[in-house]
């Protein structure tokens, strides 16, 4: 009797809450639409920097770097090993991303499902980095066949 390893195919990984992801694809579909968060920079423990912005563009690309400066979060997924899905004490969600003792986390400002209720005024800061996430994602679209994972 023989065994054909082609037809059985383990399930894809299903990570709930918390996990380690290692995928950039699932790393940059995970963040696309954080929105505003607080970041903290850290490299062995030590706190570098931290602060407010807003997630501008997810990418990939090897010949550009991850760059955070004045309030703007351009992140490139090739610049970290892994992104770690963690929970504080409160329950509220966070994201560690990691490239040897770097650390960069993000935690999210802005909850998606409550943030627009048609009340709020939106002022032109928001309103370009919302349309600036807009036209990145459909660009990330349109390049998926080029990055190189």
């Amino acid at each position: 009797m023989s065994y054909d390893k082609s037809s059985h195919q383990l399930p894809a990984p299903c990570i709930i809450d918390f996990g380690t992801i290692i995928n950039k694809d699932d790393i940059r579909r995970l963040l696309n639409d954080l929105g505003r968060v607080r970041y903290l920079h850290t490299v062995d423990g030590k706190l570098l920097s931290q602060g407010d912005g807003w997630i501008v563009e997810i990418f990939c690309d090897p010949h550009q770097a991850t760059l955070v400066a004045n309030h703007k979060l351009y992140i490139n997924v090739l610049s970290f090993d892994y992104l770690k899905i963690e929970q504080s004490k409160e329950k509220e969600t966070y994201f560690d991303l990691i490239q040897d003792s770097r650390q960069l986390r993000l935690i999210p400002l802005s909850n998606n499902l409550l943030d627009f209720d048609g009340t709020q005024k939106i002022d032109a800061d928001t309103l370009e980095a919302m349309v600036t996430q807009v036209l990145s994602a459909r660009w990330d679209v349109q390049l998926d066949d080029d990055c190189p994972f």
